[in-house]
């Protein structure tokens, strides 16, 4: 059960060897199995600066990732540890210490920027761990943030440059968090007491001045501002003074530990635990365990391959593989549904269709919760198909339940009548009439059998006199007129049996065909709604950096932040006014695939403009 999702220690997520990132299969194994939406925690910074120790705590453990007491980088590549989370039972935690950077012994300086892209990409919440004091020379080593538009792409093809494109990193960033180890200064600044936050956003403030070793030491500042819209500062005291504690900081016990840092560490990890937010890609895609081993595989081969890992693309191959696993899982609880629900044979054809509209309900929706971006319905119509397959499959099994039934119970209730007819009871005079008499009380203690399904009487009374004309040895119905009366009306009721059988199975098939629009219309209505949320949170972020005090003094800052919120404002204007056009196209081509699949449903068919009313 992904509720029970729990691994004792940490794993390798990603191995990094020589500088080549490579994916751990135990680790994919383990995120495999959650099926849960993740809150991902990730933490960067230099090597040894106590990043583990941090990260285990997230964790309520004293050990758990490795700790390293000389100068010798313990973590290499990145590690996990999945833990269920412990104030949200819907979902599960999973906790990334990422390798030092700056480490002197790598023999390719990108490995780094390659780790602190991944950390960034895979995690809704990014804490970036520092010493000291956030000051002129933290903020240098920061500049994997400056490179972060090297080496990732919001889209596959950007509309016009790379700052365009990086100007969409804000829809889909973690949250940011600062925490500064070993802090010794005081929080005030101008002689007056300022929040942990204010200290943090003090220290991005851009340095006015042209020259280049301004305008360098500047882009760290300019990124962080531009690329996350939420920002959070946390500072601690060493955990011990004396250093042989903080050598083995682990083991010491609670209550030894510097009284600041612990209520310093509880805030910290109570801000995570309560704020940190589920990872989501684009339009509000939640990421689940599962989903989020396919990011880790996707961006990887990118990387390893020479490209530049793009949101988009890997959007893209995860949908591939989480849309053909929902039709799987949608087509499945259909089976099992109907499985459960019928008992064959059913009274009536329309019984058991009704039952196959409720079934198929819930495997749409079931469809619906776990797929996205189905461009053109490619795996909604498979479903379809499968579905009316399985349905068709579930008439046949009905039809076959119902005229063995239907012959296991005229055999028994025939046993005296066949007895009679081998004893020659009615080849007396006046025999006809018994016989008649006798074969009608069969038919009346027939009818009072119940659930004999949609084969019953019509469709074996055929056999049952072939059967009894042979035994009897002379063509009954041939010398009675009344008998080829009877038989042409029970021709008849048959044909209209089928016919009715026939307009229930269109009717059924219209039902679907509406069920799949209406449920579709939702789904597009909600996405509509995320990407609509998605562009408004994008303007208003742009507009609260425009409006702070230091883009003032920076004109091109502010120019291209205008730039931006024109079209952002362009693109929500559009997306607004060609929503109801755009709905109407969509459900048209939708509606003509299903018909594809479902013809019956032809006949009946609501216009697409009147189902997105």
């Amino acid at each position: 059960m992904a509720s029970e999702i729990h691994m004792p220690g940490p794993v390798c997520l990603i191995e990094n060897t020589k500088g080549h990132l490579m994916v751990n299969p135990e680790a994919l194994e383990n995120l495999s199995a959650i099926t849960q939406p993740v809150v991902v925690v990730a933490i960067v910074g230099l090597y040894r600066t106590g990043k583990s120790y941090l990260m285990n705590r997230l964790a309520g453990k004293n050990k758990g990732f490795p700790l390293g007491c000389t100068v010798k980088s313990k973590t290499k590549g990145i590690w996990m540890w999945c833990l269920p989370h412990p104030s949200k039972p819907n979902l599960t935690l999973v906790l990334l210490d990422t390798e030092g950077l700056g480490d002197i012994e790598k023999s390719d300086p990108k490995n780094d920027s390659w780790i602190f892209a991944l950390a960034v990409l895979l995690s809704s919440c990014f804490v970036y761990n520092s010493m000291n004091t956030i000051n002129h020379q933290a903020l240098e080593q920061l500049h994997y943030v400056t490179e972060l538009t090297e080496l990732i792409r919001a889209k596959s093809c950007p509309r016009t440059d790379e700052v365009e494109d990086s100007s969409e990193f804000v829809s889909f960033f973690p949250d940011f968090i600062w925490t500064v180890r070993d802090f010794t200064l005081e929080l005030k600044l101008d002689g007056h007491p300022i929040t942990e936050d204010e200290y943090l956003e003090n220290a991005l403030k851009l340095i006015p001045g042209k020259n280049p070793q301004i305008q360098n030491s500047n882009k760290p500042r300019e990124w962080i501002r531009h690329f996350f819209p939420k920002r959070k500062c946390f500072v601690f005291d060493q955990p011990a003074n004396d250093k042989k504690f903080l050598l083995h900081v682990e083991e010491v016990p609670e209550d030894q530990l510097d009284s600041d840092f612990q209520v310093q560490s509880e805030n910290f990890c109570s801000y995570i635990l309560t704020h940190a937010k589920t990872k989501t890609l684009r339009e509000g895609i939640l990421v689940t365990g599962n989903r989020l081993g396919m990011l880790v595989e996707t961006y990887l081969d990118a990387i390893n391959g020479g490209v530049v890992p793009c949101l988009e693309n890997a959007v893209t191959t995860l949908a591939q593989r989480e849309n053909s696993a929902a039709v799987q899982r949608a087509a499945d609880h259909y089976s099992q549904q109907m499985t459960q629900r019928v008992r064959f044979p059913t009274d009536t054809l329309q019984e058991l269709l009704d039952l196959h509209t409720a079934c198929e309900r819930e495997a749409i929706a079931v469809f619906m919760e776990h797929s996205f971006k189905d461009e053109n319905q490619e795996f909604q119509k498979k479903l379809v198909d499968s579905t009316e397959k399985k349905k068709e499959d579930f008439v046949l099994q009905n039809e076959e339940a119902s005229a063995k039934y239907c012959q296991a119970e005229l055999k028994r209730l025939s046993e005296h009548l066949m007895e009679s007819i081998s004893r020659g009871t009615f080849f007396v005079p006046g025999g006809h009439n018994l016989y008649l008499e006798a074969k009608k009380k069969i038919e009346q203690d027939y009818t009072l059998v119940p659930r004999k399904g949609v084969k019953s009487l019509l469709a074996c009374r055929v056999s049952s006199e072939s059967s009894i004309v042979s035994l009897m040895g002379f063509p009954l119905q041939k010398t009675s007129k009344q008998a080829k009366k009877q038989a042409a009306e029970k021709e008849q009721e048959l044909l209209r049996q089928k016919q009715k059988e026939q307009q229930q199975m269109m009717e059924a098939q219209e039902r679907s065909f509406q069920e799949n629009m209406a449920q579709l219309k939702k789904k597009m209505e909600r996405e509509r709604e995320n990407y609509m949320r998605e562009l408004r949170k994008m303007l208003s972020h742009k507009l609260k950096v425009r409006e702070e005090p230091f883009t003032g003094g920076f004109k091109e800052i502010f120019e291209l932040l205008n730039e931006e919120i024109n079209r952002l404002k362009e693109e929500i204007e559009t997306a607004e006014n060609e929503e109801p056009s755009v709905f109407s196209q969509i459900l048209d081509v939708a509606g003509n695939i299903f018909i594809a699949v479902l013809p019956g449903a032809a006949k009946l068919r609501i216009p697409a403009k009147k189902i997105i009313k």
